[in-house]
């Protein structure tokens, strides 16, 4: 008899078969959530220009620096700037030129006075408080110098990125597009939602839950209605879809029955195995068609399908977008009460997490999908821990957390 396969070692197996996804350049807001994946260097420093933090009135210091209220400064107010194209001017001593937020202080011009230390003449400005030297100005590249890398590669790109690219003038980044991820429910019981079932038949979950899991990890989901337990059908409905997909996942028909309608079409093609794992014990992988795609087989059971998915697939979907780390980092917990393991299979129980603590939540059955759902986290257990008592650290994966 075979020894199941260690989980880490099939993980292995899908990441040394993936390669990222070929680099484009796409526009800005397309690039929302994608990798950066090259250095940007600022052509341009930020600010571009000296200019104004206030509305108020560049000044030479010297010329106000003893200001006060009871012996205000007067000085002629010679010009009017606002944000916006403005031509070069020299600010000559002893004057003062009207300034709005945004605008470029003029030559000589070594800080700036608010309005509410004046009296916001227009012909003729008083000046009742001093500033320091250079207060209320931004100086040119103060924020980003000119050449400075402002995204690097590998950088998630944000809101925060996005804007920061646009301010330095790119309206393009080069990233690696999102995977085309085709879905594929296997079972002549399933239904589609909104429908009538039969007596006998059930409502397609998995392929709902793994497409909603596809876009939270990133990529584009393709749900292809459930196809029924014939090799043949399954085998014409999956070529159908290889033209549009960057990986396959599967659920069903991958374990020991009569019906198990994927094992039965791919066995030339792709390694079908058992892991050292609870839930998720049948899996599948391999390179398929002429273009040798990726395809993921899961279990059939929500529970099994799901736990696998955040498991081998995350993993996969994150090499193709070319995001660092791969997987997911494990946080550490205090377990509320004890529980026990099956030895030899790594584990994963559906938990909540909340403080550090981590509450097993319902019964271990693959089929419990209302348990899944007020889950938040998988407490992994090692195969070779048996049980664990109230106060034990183990070590948990957040459902709900991005990494």
């Amino acid at each position: 008899m075979t020894e199941p396969v260690a989980v880490a070692d099939h993980l292995e197996r899908i990441l040394a078969a993936l390669t990222p996804l070929s680099t484009h350049k796409l526009k800005l807001l397309d690039a929302l959530d994608l990798t950066a994946a090259e250095d940007v260097v600022a052509p341009v420093g930020l600010p571009g220009f000296d200019n104004s933090a206030m509305d108020g009135y560049a000044v030479r210091f010297r010329d106000v620096a003893d200001a006060r209220a009871d012996r205000p400064i007067h000085l002629p107010v010679v010009a009017e700037f606002g944000a916006g194209p403005t031509a070069e001017h020299v600010l000559e001593p002893g004057t003062a030129v009207k300034i709005m937020t945004g605008a470029p202080v003029p030559i000589g011009c070594d800080a700036v006075v608010p309005y509410e230390w004046t009296d916001r003449g227009s012909v003729e400005v008083l000046i009742a408080q001093p500033p320091t030297l250079g207060q209320n100005i931004r100086r040119a590249g103060e924020d980003v110098e000119q050449g400075e890398v402002v995204v690097s590669a590998g950088t998630v790109l944000g809101p925060r990125q996005v804007g920061l690219l646009a301010a330095v003038g790119r309206s393009e980044v080069l990233t690696r597009p999102r995977p085309r991820v085709v879905v594929v429910s296997t079972g002549s019981e399933l239904r589609d939602p909104g429908g009538q079932l039969e007596p006998g038949t059930i409502f397609d979950a998995n392929s709902f839950l793994l497409a909603a899991a596809v876009r939270a990890a990133g990529g584009i989901a393709y749900r292809v209605p459930a196809v029924s337990d014939d090799p043949r059908s399954f085998a014409a409905a999956l070529e159908d879809e290889l033209t549009r997909a960057d990986l396959v996942i599967t659920s069903g028909g991958i374990s020991e029955g009569d019906f198990d309608v994927v094992k039965e079409a791919l066995s030339g093609d792709l390694w079908f195995g058992k892991l050292a794992m609870q839930p998720g014990k049948p899996q599948g992988f391999g390179l398929f068609g002429a273009a040798r795609t990726p395809v993921i087989t899961l279990p059939g059971n929500p529970v099994s399908a799901y736990v696998s998915f955040r498991v081998f697939v995350v993993p996969a979907i994150r090499k193709l977008l070319g995001r660092s780390p791969i997987e997911q980092p494990l946080r550490t917990a205090a377990l509320s009460h004890g529980l026990s393991s099956s030895a030899g299979r790594q584990q994963y129980v559906r938990a909540f997490c909340e403080s550090s603590v981590a509450t097993p939540v319902g019964g271990s059955g693959s089929h419990l999908l209302g348990d899944l759902a007020t889950a938040n986290a998988l407490i992994v257990v090692p195969p070779e821990t048996t049980s664990l008592v109230a106060g034990d650290p183990v070590s948990v994966l957040m459902l709900d957390e991005e990494y």
